[in-house]
């Protein structure tokens, strides 16, 4: 099949701009006149402008230009901002000075993407991930205005999954090695048969759909199978109903999080724990979603049980002392299995489409040891891992789509992707629909089908927390803001996660009035200053950090680290 973008003009730079990243094509990496892809003399002469540029850059004026453009050195496709900055003193709101960008190294602004891709941007996206790590830990250790008493909470690390919409290619391991400690589903242990199907007849042959395509497969897949996740038959698959579960796996979600607080203040009422009718439990709750092969969204999901303060609801305070680990453990299991509801009604499926989990659940205690049970950095280190990945393990990564660029990833006859787009393409059309409130236009059931196609229906956030369970990303990036802007360093530096919206009184806002003027480098010469730059800062950083795990363990500049 020719590849349709192959002979398309790209306004993207191929040079790889960071050290051992590969290069895509597509918009955002520089701001250079389009090339074509096959054509290598021009590629050739690219590398040998970008020299060029890199060497102008780095005569006079370099270093004023490096400290302007830092803050966004490491990312590949910054966004350029131009226009007005006012200075204004923070107690009386007057205009102490405006600057404007035009006087400012290449008459712009640069500011880092801030994407939590890592497919997108590396950089950025690691950021985003330290971020996660440090806001999921801190619901269960405590710290970063979270109480220490959390760590004493019963907590569980749950994993939801979607149901089957057909027979797929998978990866089964029944045995294990002995000591195989690796997260379900990456382990490296012998699997056993795809799906080993015969007839009932004793002829020993394999069942066949009703398209005549078998409906077995004695394959014992390895880890990055192309396989996996594909249908055994496209056609049987049933990819309406996938991306309606795509679209509909934050509300189901959202009633079983119901359901299990709902049975937990039932047990508390029983056991004499809570008023008749009162609620005491609480449960608070981190979770990422993440994309399996076949390209249906699965929840990892952290449960913390918390008490409920009449007096003050949002403290967090520990539970009642008669509810355990167990109970949790049980309500979790009892929700799952019990909540279901049908979707509202579409032509294609006058009756909805009915929701519901898959039957597999894994349910691990969170504690420091134990069989079978995760601690808090590994629980912490999965959801962040997660947090930053999207479509791709489905082997689909596209922008949002539009009437211009739908056909290029949509064929309700192509690809196990291109038929899920094409699902989501078709079942979106808002003629399917009945009219929409004009006053408050909210989408219609399924609109968001469309809106949502590159994903394949799934729009809800990749990693998202109750309001109590932890900080906010807010405040550590405020935090880490004030941190860059004083340069803080040393062992004696706090971090400070006040209100990110505060200010004292010696405070200067800086307000601006800025338009976008484009995203990407100037050139590849910038490109690969900056991201040079910015990799030598790192492995400094990183040489540092090394060095502090070599010291003794009371030594007091390794907790400040």
């Amino acid at each position: 099949m020719t590849n349709p973008l192959a002979s398309t003009p790209i306004t993207g730079s191929r040079l790889a701009l960071l050290p051992g990243t590969t290069p895509v094509p597509g918009n955002g990496a520089n701001s250079e006149p389009p090339t074509t892809i096959a054509d290598q003399e021009k590629a050739a002469r690219r590398a040998l402008l970008a020299v060029d540029a890199a060497l102008r850059r780095g005569g006079e004026g370099y270093h004023a230009w490096l400290d302007h453009i830092w803050s966004a050195a490491a990312c590949t496709r910054p966004v350029r901002l131009s226009g007005l900055l006012h200075c204004l003193d923070a107690t009386t709101g007057e205009v102490r000075d405006t600057i404007s960008t035009a006087t400012l190294p290449d008459g712009t602004i640069y500011k880092a993407c801030g994407n939590r891709r890592h497919s997108v941007c590396p950089t950025c996206a690691t950021t985003y991930q330290r971020d996660a790590y440090q806001l999921v830990r801190a619901g269960l250790v405590g710290g970063k205005t979270v109480p220490d008493s959390v760590a004493q909470h019963p907590a569980v690390f749950a994993t939801f999954t979607a149901p089957s919409f057909g027979l797929v290619h998978t990866r089964h391991v029944r045995n294990h090695r002995a000591r195989c400690e690796a997260k379900p589903g990456e382990c490296s242990c012998p699997a056993e048969p795809c799906h080993a199907r015969r007839n009932g007849d004793g002829s020993g042959t394999a069942q066949t759909c009703q398209h005549g395509v078998k409906l077995a497969c004695f394959t014992r897949h390895r880890h990055g199978d192309e396989q996996l996740g594909q249908p055994l038959c496209a056609d049987c698959y049933d990819h309406d109903h996938h991306v309606v579960w795509n679209r509909y796996s934050g509300e189901l979600w959202r009633r079983t999080k119901q359901a299990i607080e709902r049975r937990l203040n039932q047990l508390a009422r029983t056991r004499g724990l809570a008023p008749a009718g009162g609620r005491t439990i609480r449960v608070s709750h981190g979770k990422a979603a993440e994309y399996q092969a076949r390209g249906a969204v699965h929840f990892h999901v952290l449960l913390r049980l918390d008490g409920i303060d009449p007096a003050d609801p949002d403290a967090v305070i520990p539970p009642p002392a008669g509810l355990t680990i167990d109970d949790l453990y049980d309500a979790v299991h009892a929700a799952t299995s019990g909540i279901t509801f049908t979707t509202p009604p579409h032509p294609a499926r006058p009756d909805g489409w009915p929701m519901n989990w898959g039957r597999q659940l894994d349910v691990r205690p969170i504690t420091l040891t134990g069989h079978n049970a995760l601690n808090d950095s590994a629980v912490a280190g999965y959801l962040a891992k997660y947090a930053t990945k999207s479509t791709e393990p489905t082997g689909h990564t596209s922008p949002r789509l539009d009437h211009h660029n739908i056909a290029l990833y949509a064929d309700p006859h192509g690809t196990h992707p291109q038929r899920l787009i094409a699902a989501c393409w078709n079942l979106g059309d808002s003629t399917h629909h009945p009219e929409v409130n004009e006053d408050n236009r909210d989408e219609g059931p399924y609109e968001g089908l469309r809106r949502w196609a590159h994903m394949l229906g799934f729009g809800g956030h990749f990693l998202t927390k109750a309001r109590r369970y932890s900080v906010t990303f807010a405040r550590l990036r405020g935090a880490r803001i004030r941190y860059a802007r004083t340069q803080a360093t040393g062992p004696t530096y706090t971090c400070d996660l006040a209100d990110p919206h505060q200010h004292d009184e010696e405070t200067t806002l800086i307000i601006g009035d800025l338009t976008y003027a484009g995203r990407g480098w100037l050139n590849q010469g910038d490109a690969l200053l900056a991201n040079t730059a910015a990799a030598q800062a790192r492995d400094r950083q990183q040489a540092g950090r090394e060095e502090l795990t070599r010291q003794p363990a009371d030594n007091p500049h390794l907790q400040a680290a």
